[in-house]
């Protein structure tokens, strides 16, 4: 029932209801509760913070637990989808799913004493330190892919008449890191062998490394500008 909002109960946890670690409202229950979250999405009050209704939407979609499958990542698109229509981000760019996935039981902990307790103050300062630590992050990975950028494509402009061809063919890697020729074809308008021509090049260079050791199909990846991406991102 992807997209369809649940017509029978889920529970986290456990293997039925009554031993789950939480049980979310019946599915007769679901439109009234949705429908007060969506009337304090859109209460523009001047009063709470963006940070603060992003924080509480996300507990409240979580508690409420609409979909049978997939509230997890949509109650953590929630938060940033909420900062980027109030202007706080200029783009959708902000993960803050590893944060709360490096201290997993702790959110949880956090989510069920909010339902339990009421203590969202401690919700709220655990928010705030991921929302921090998580855009540290972004800046630094921002920071670093562009010094790479700038790096690599001072390092093609020395190849003299070649250079043009292969920076076309750069470029189209910077939006696909992992890529073949066929593709980088399509991307830059580039004749096959003009492409190939230029891997070459950037293999040299050590920008480009091939995966596949084949004379066909072959893939190439751009191995430190994925490094950088998916830095910090390792397995807890």
């Amino acid at each position: 029932m992807p997209g369809e909002f649940r017509r029978s109960q889920n529970w986290i946890g456990g293997t039925r209801p009554g031993n789950a670690f939480f049980v979310p409202p019946p599915a007769d229950a679901l439109q009234e509760c949705l429908g007060a979250l969506e009337l304090f999405l859109h209460d523009h009050d001047g009063i709470t913070p963006t940070l603060v209704k992003a924080a509480l939407a996300h507990v409240q979609f979580e508690t409420i637990h609409p979909f049978l499958d997939g509230n997890g990542r949509l109650g953590r698109l929630l938060i940033t989808l909420l900062l980027f229509e109030s202007g706080m981000l200029k783009k959708p760019l902000l993960y803050i799913s590893y944060y709360f996935k490096l201290h997993r039981q702790y959110y949880y902990d956090l989510l069920n004493d909010v339902r339990i307790n009421g203590d969202w103050e401690r919700w709220l300062d655990f928010f705030a330190e991921a929302i921090i630590v998580t855009a540290r992050q972004g800046i630094k990975v921002t920071q670093d892919l562009n010094m790479l950028v700038e790096h690599d494509r001072s390092a093609i402009k020395t190849l003299g008449r070649n250079a043009a061809s292969v920076l076309q063919v750069y470029e189209a890697m910077l939006s696909h890191p992992i890529a073949g020729a066929k593709i980088m074809v399509k991307l830059t308008g580039l004749t096959p062998a003009t492409v190939n021509k230029s891997l070459k090049y950037l293999i040299q260079l050590k920008i480009v490394e091939e995966l596949t050791n084949q004379k066909r199909n072959r893939l190439f990846r751009y191995s430190e500008y994925l490094n950088i991406l998916n830095e910090g991102m390792e397995k807890p």
